[in-house]
C-alpha cells in the first residue's frame, strides 16, 4: 500500500494540514455563522412564542376575572331580586293576616256582641221564670197569691246579690 510507504509522508502530512486549513476556513467562514443564525432565529421564535404566550395568558387571566365579577355581579343581582321578591310576598302576606285578623276580631266581636245579648235575655228569662215559679211554689204550698210586681222584686233583688 502505497499511503504506508515513509518516503511520501511528508507530502501526505502536507496535503493533510491543507485540507485541514480549507475544511476549517470553510466551517468557520460558513457553516458557523449559518449554524449561529439558524440558533439565533430559533432562539427568537422561541422567545416569541413565549411572549406570545404570555401575552395569552394574560388575557385569559383578564377574561377570568371579567367572568368572576360578572358572576358575582349577577350572583348580588340576583340576592337583590331574591330580597325585593321576599319582602313583597311578606308585605303582601302580612296585609292578608292583617285582614285576616280585622276579619276575626269583627267576627269575635260580633259573637260577644251575641252572647251578650242571648245573656242578656237569658237572664231576663231567668227572672221571668224565677218569678213565676216562686209565684207557682208559695201558690200550692200555701194557696196565697202574690202579688207579681213584689215577686219581680224579690227575685231581682236575690239574682244582683248572687252575682
Amino acid at each position: 500500500m502505497p499511503q504506508f510507504d515513509p518516503a511520501s509522508f511528508p507530502s501526505q502530512i502536507f496535503w493533510l494540514v491543507v485540507t485541514f486549513v480549507a475544511l476549517y476556513v470553510v466551517i468557520s467562514k460558513f457553516a458557523i455563522p449559518r449554524i449561529g443564525e439558524i440558533l439565533e432565529q430559533r432562539a427568537r421564535l422561541i422567545q416569541d412564542d413565549l411572549d406570545r404566550a404570555g401575552a395569552l395568558k394574560a388575557d385569559t387571566d383578564a377574561a377570568i376575572a371579567a367572568y368572576e365579577k360578572a358572576m358575582a355581579d349577577a350572583r348580588s343581582q340576583a340576592r337583590d331580586v331574591l330580597l325585593a321578591a321576599t319582602n313583597e310576598l311578606k308585605k303582601v302576606a302580612d296585609e292578608k293576616t292583617a285582614a285576616v285578623n280585622a276579619e276575626v276580631n269583627k267576627q269575635i266581636a260580633d259573637g260577644e256582641a251575641r252572647i251578650a245579648k242571648a245573656k242578656t235575655e237569658a237572664l231576663g228569662s231567668i227572672k221571668t221564670i224565677a218569678a213565676e215559679t216562686a209565684r207557682e211554689a208559695v201558690s200550692k204550698l200555701t194557696g196565697l197569691t202574690l202579688d207579681a210586681a213584689k215577686v219581680d222584686g224579690a227575685v231581682g233583688t236575690a239574682l244582683n246579690d248572687a252575682r
